[in-house]
């Protein structure tokens, strides 16, 4: 059985209408370069950039953790509409949307960012307070993209690297480059 190192949640749009032109490639990309750094994928179990990344991750032998706003299986795929797969283990929270996004980001070592709306700028809040490592995948629109000058509107300072590349290989390699440097100090 393959070890798997670090746990990185994924948030983005689950709408992709709101994505750049090839967005959703580069997060099927992402994914993937993911598994191969022996990263678990950990999502909203939810539609759009999430779900992306984890068919990526999947196909390249990676495993999916889904957060569900739902309290039961029926109600994560009947009453939230949400896909069951590609996710390994899907843990219902009961907790709606961002009940949810607090759990699943808290249960991250880092995250990525890619493109995105309101609830991925609360999954940024909350990674970003809790001092998680975050990776941006810039040119993706939404939020991704906005993430800098947010950053200097509000005059705040990261407890961890942010990280801003607008490839999915090289953010990977950014984001898993710090967790060992964490791997290292502790």
């Amino acid at each position: 059985m393959k070890k798997f190192k670090y746990n990185v949640a994924i948030s983005g749009a689950s709408d992709v209408e709101i994505c750049t032109d090839g967005t959703k490639e580069k997060a099927f990309e992402l994914g993937q370069e993911l598994a191969r750094n022996k990263c678990v994928v950990i999502s909203g179990a939810t539609k759009g950039i999430p779900h992306k990344v984890s068919r990526g991750n999947r196909e390249a032998g990676g495993v999916n953790v889904g957060f569900s706003p739902a309290v039961t299986r029926a109600a994560h795929t009947k009453c939230y509409k949400l896909p069951s797969e590609p996710y390994d283990i899907i843990i219902f929270t009961g907790a709606d949307y961002a009940g949810r996004d607090i759990v699943m980001t808290k249960a991250a070592e880092a995250m990525i960012i890619i493109s995105g709306s309101t609830g991925t700028m609360h999954e940024f809040l909350t990674a970003f307070e809790t001092g998680k490592i975050i990776g941006v995948l810039e040119g993706t629109g939404g939020i991704a993209d906005e993430i800098r000058h947010f950053l200097k509107v509000a005059r705040k300072r990261a407890k961890a690297p942010i990280l801003y590349h607008k490839e999915p290989k090289e953010l990977v390699k950014l984001v898993v480059a710090e967790l060992q440097k964490n791997d290292k100090l502790n």
